[in-house]
């Protein structure tokens, strides 16, 4: 005879079971389908059937089951996949931020001679499909390569089609201070502030409307995805969006220690933890632990931590620093983090510690953050003057998001 546990118990431990699971961040809901699971469905497919079809994507343009979008439509019977286009690291994710890609065949690169589809290459392109897995972040170097894509596509009288993708830091979060007009660069193109809080589709479907981009712009929505869900709550496998965003975490403490790369600062590239180490080889890791444990920062703790990077700043050389553990991700706030990081450490090292003032001032979107730090101003002081200005982009924000 077998045992049998009584329903009471049965209910009981089905509760418990459903608590953990959404507390560890695992999926507590049904899977998410991004648009790439839903372009061969109708009314979708009818947008490409027939048509000779461009497609921008790199490693995460894929479906649920890690098919790749470019097998999927170039396998269809009705989809003639013509070119294909890359961003910056390339299709394939192989290249480090910032290295030159060259183009290959009918596979072209959009961070080499030009940053967006020419004339030629879209030579005999009727539809232009964009597939990427974004971070969230304005200075996140892909949706500056949708925006321009878009206008390309738009000059030449080319549909654009978003397949869409969660924001894998949730959707609902807005911070930092909107991009200044003349700190416009391939960093930060539109008046956007560090976290947006869109999925690209959403994001597309503001641009075109605010920019007057004048797009035939389609968006095949996700299936299942709410604003405050995290990626690890979707059931989607997390692909490297870029060879230094190799894990959740990472893109999480991405919108405030990004700002690292505009210092002198290693920010942990060359390491197995790039954004969640800090350090130099003039720090003095273990007092700046202390200090930043000491500041009332919500949902994070900071551990003194030794690395030697084997690529980027320092490289080869022993670094001593911080690895940054968030504890709470919904109430972590990675901008304010970092600017209290930064604080600390000029005021640790003033002879040490310098700016990259051109690439900190692009990454912020302004200079008076910068300046604001340098003259010692209180990081809360310098969080209250961009509230304004991120009131105004919520309230536009709003008239274009797709999902709750």
């Amino acid at each position: 005879m077998g045992l049998e546990m009584p329903a009471f118990k049965i209910a009981m431990l089905q509760a418990l079971l459903a608590v953990c699971f959404t507390t560890s961040g695992t999926v507590a809901q049904d899977p998410v389908q991004s648009g790439a699971d839903r372009i061969l469905e109708n009314p979708y497919l009818s947008w490409i059937q027939g048509k000779r079809v461009g497609l921008i994507t790199n490693p995460t343009g894929v479906t649920s089951t890690l098919n790749s979008t470019w097998d999927l439509l170039s396998q269809h019977p009705d989809v003639d996949l013509k070119a294909l286009f890359g961003p910056e690291h390339g299709i394939f994710g192989q290249a480090q931020a910032g290295d030159h890609v060259s183009d290959s065949g009918k596979v072209y690169s959009l961070y080499g001679e030009t940053r967006a589809p020419t004339a030629e290459m879209l030579e005999g392109v009727e539809v232009l499909i964009y597939d990427i897995q974004d971070v969230g972040v304005r200075f996140y170097t892909y949706i500056s390569t949708m925006y321009l894509s878009m206008q390309a596509a738009a000059k030449h009288g080319i549909p654009f089609i978003v397949l869409d993708r969660p924001n894998p830091i949730d959707g609902s979060r807005v911070e930092g201070p909107i991009l200044q007009t003349e700190k416009k660069s391939f960093l930060g193109l539109v008046g956007l502030p560090i976290r947006y809080g869109m999925t690209p589709g959403e994001l597309a479907r503001m641009l075109n409307g605010e920019t007057n981009l004048g797009s035939d712009l389609k968006v095949v929505p996700l299936s299942g995805w709410h604003r405050q869900d995290w990626y690890d709550q979707t059931a989607l496998e997390w692909v490297l969006p870029s060879p230094n965003m190799p894990t959740l975490t990472t893109a999480t403490l991405y919108p405030g220690l990004g700002l690292i790369e505009g210092t002198n600062l290693s920010e942990g590239r060359g390491t197995s933890l790039p954004f969640e180490l800090v350090g130099a080889p003039w720090l003095s890791g273990q007092e700046l632990a202390k200090r930043l444990n000491r500041l009332p920062l919500a949902g994070v703790r900071f551990r003194f931590q030794t690395f030697t990077p084997t690529t980027s700043k320092y490289q080869g050389e022993p670094c001593q620093g911080v690895q940054i553990h968030i504890l709470d991700r919904t109430t972590f706030q990675p901008l304010e983090v970092a600017l209290h990081l930064l604080q600390e450490v000029q005021m640790l090292h003033p002879e040490q510690f310098q700016w990259n003032t051109t690439f900190l001032d692009r990454l912020v979107g302004n200079s008076w953050v910068r300046e604001a730090l340098s003259e010692g101003r209180p990081v809360d002081e310098i969080v209250n003057r961009w509230q304004q200005e991120l009131k105004e982009f919520k309230e536009v924000r709003k008239r274009y998001l797709l999902y709750r």
